[in-house]
């Protein structure tokens, strides 16, 4: 039964920093017991943890991975999102939002039988990039809203990476618009199905 709570409890912190503490809490068991769990679940397949970008340069980045819980449709009825519309609507819906556009664009790099270089940005000022992709050197920032209308402050982050001393290529907002359009010169707003 605790087993399944942990489950549980992994199932609602999609798209959340792991915090391994929090979740032994929660269900009553030791953290070493917390971590070995999440071992598991990573090694069967359930969950797969980002790892965040940071440089021995800079000390001021959280250290942690964000965890995802790579089924969609098995984290929605963990927690308990009735149906498609509830969940939709209700709190989670961001964090299922994000959790799925990171499933695909990994599931695009496992199928062709590469590695993902898929990295996590927050600094200790709470500033946040939900994914980079750092590819031959060159970093590609990319944000996740639930929303079909992303505006300039979907990416107000995106000029932190500036001090990682690598090249910056073209962005995205991972969204729910329709087709694709410019948010700044170097940044689009994308649409969700062109991922899948």
């Amino acid at each position: 039964m605790q087993f399944t709570r942990f489950v549980r409890s992994a199932a609602a912190r999609t798209a959340q920093l792991l915090n391994t503490v929090d979740m032994a809490r929660d269900v009553g068991v030791a953290p070493n017991t917390a971590r070995h769990w999440i071992f598991i679940l990573e090694a069967s397949g359930l969950v797969w943890l980002m790892e965040p970008y940071h440089t021995n340069l800079n000390k001021r980045l959280v250290k942690a991975p964000k965890l995802y819980f790579l089924d969609t449709g098995l984290a929605a009825f963990l927690t308990e999102w009735s149906s498609p519309a509830t969940l939709e609507a209700g709190a989670m819906a961001g964090a299922i939002f994000e959790t799925w556009v990171v499933a695909e664009i990994l599931k695009s790099y496992w199928h062709c039988g590469k590695q993902a270089p898929l990295y996590h940005y927050r600094d200790k000022d709470q500033k946040e990039i939900d994914v980079l992709i750092v590819r031959d050197g060159t970093v590609y920032p990319i944000e996740i809203k639930k929303t079909a209308q992303p505006g300039h402050d979907a990416v107000r982050h995106f000029g932190v990476i500036d001090k990682l001393g690598l090249p910056i290529g073209p962005g995205a907002v991972i969204c729910l618009c329709p087709e694709r359009l410019p948010i700044t010169a170097h940044v689009q707003a994308v649409p969700a199905w062109q991922v899948a």
